[in-house]
């Protein structure tokens, strides 16, 4: 028995014993995920606290960060293994966290050895939840066209501006944030700012959605004091940092075309519309061929995104991967919704009855459409794909 075995064994055992039974059970809504943070109410869900205080013990909400900042320290096969243990129990994700999936890695690419103790500990136990400053009303895909501004008084900064489609803003603790410290270029006047929400000038405004539920919101900054001390990396140099980071936040929404675990709602749906044939197929044929020829699709994003992963932690993912892993998934989760609510037939078009959770069905299907937009549109990700991988002439 190797020692990758043993640890397979132990992890198996461990996660039997300590993932509570609620804790396997598929995701119905943004009630049942995790995110932690200061207006987290442990009593609403024990089931889910339990399981994030066991895992956040062993450092497993960040198998492969390193232990001295709260991680498991597991190397790259390690939390591979982890993560196909979880999967196998359908364990819910312990803790999301803006903090894991984006900042987390370019702290610890770019930030001091105190900064890198002073927020990731907090961010691998769920203390703080974070949100992400990028675009503004002039600066999208654009976005070294930034105008908000960092005016030096000495040891801090005075930040004035507005950001917008700032995610959960709104129920942040803490925002990592793009600032223009120089006028003197436009991507080499760009610093990269951490600040409390809480924090005298800063207020929030939520934009309603057509699915009828936002996530995002409106920034206002208005003669914030940051401290110089929580700029990560030189000043002027933020640009790098935020190439970096969008990386990883592409990876993260890329995860979106895998789907959720455990359930298929799409095949649920079709099979409660439709109906079985007598060979216990589905019994509209040109539904069943779409339904095959898009989980066909499915495994193999699945298979290229295991992959990626991989090559990802090994150093050997190339640096514009992101953007291809980001359009495929984002696509494939509009392909998805499109195909349930085909399934779901009239009843996938109920937007307030009990029976439809309220319009579940098309309320997602109406939020995806913004999947193709954020992070960087599906335009963006072709043209990086095409100059950076494919070397087209003229891309």
């Amino acid at each position: 028995m190797t020692d990758l075995d043993t640890f397979r064994s132990d992890t198996r055992a461990w996660l039997e014993a300590n993932c509570p039974p609620e804790m396997r059970e598929p995701v119905r809504s943004d009630a049942d995920v995790c995110w932690g943070g200061r207006g987290y109410d442990p009593d609403a869900n024990p089931p889910q606290k339990a399981w994030l205080d066991a895992m956040a013990g062993r450092g497993w909400t960040v198998p492969d960060w390193p232990r001295d900042y709260g991680g498991g320290g597991l190397s790259a096969a390690e939390t591979k293994v982890l993560r196909e243990e979880m999967a196998a129990i359908r364990a819910r994700n312990p803790l999301n966290s803006f903090g894991i999936s984006m900042l987390g890695p370019a702290l610890l690419k770019y930030g001091t050895e105190e900064q890198k103790l002073e927020h990731l500990p907090k961010i691998a136990r769920g203390e703080i939840r974070w949100c992400q400053g990028y675009s503004e009303p002039n600066a999208g895909s654009d976005l070294a066209g930034l105008a908000a501004s960092a005016e030096d008084a000495g040891d801090h900064y005075i930040v004035n501006g507005q950001k917008v489609w700032t995610s959960y803003a709104d129920k942040a603790d803490w925002i990592f944030c793009l600032v223009r410290t120089s006028k003197a270029s436009k991507q080499g006047g760009i610093s990269f700012v951490l600040f409390d929400m809480a924090s005298p000038g800063v207020s929030t405004k939520p934009i309603l959605l057509i699915s009828g539920y936002s996530p995002f919101c409106e920034t206002f900054m208005d003669d914030v004091k940051v401290p110089k001390a929580n700029r990560i990396h030189d000043e002027n140099k933020g640009w790098d940092v935020a190439k970096y980071l969008l990386g990883h936040e592409r990876e993260m929404i890329s995860g979106m075309g895998l789907g959720g675990g455990g359930r298929n709602p799409l095949i649920e749906g079709a099979i409660a519309t439709v109906g079985l044939d007598h060979d216990g197929r589905l019994a509209d044929p040109v539904l069943r061929t779409q339904i095959a020829l898009f989980e066909v699709r499915a495994k193999a994003f699945a298979a290229m995104s295991e992959r990626f992963i991989d090559e990802l932690k090994a150093g050997r993912a190339h640096p514009a991967q992101p953007s291809m892993m980001k359009y495929v998934g984002t696509e494939l989760n509009k392909d998805r919704h499109e195909l349930m609510m085909a399934a779901g037939g009239s009843d996938a078009l109920e937007w307030e009855s009990e029976r439809s959770g309220t319009g579940a069905a098309p309320r997602a299907w109406l939020r995806t459409k913004a999947n193709s937009i954020e992070g960087g549109t599906s335009e963006i990700q072709l043209n990086i794909i095409a100059k950076r991988i494919l070397e087209l002439p003229g891309a």
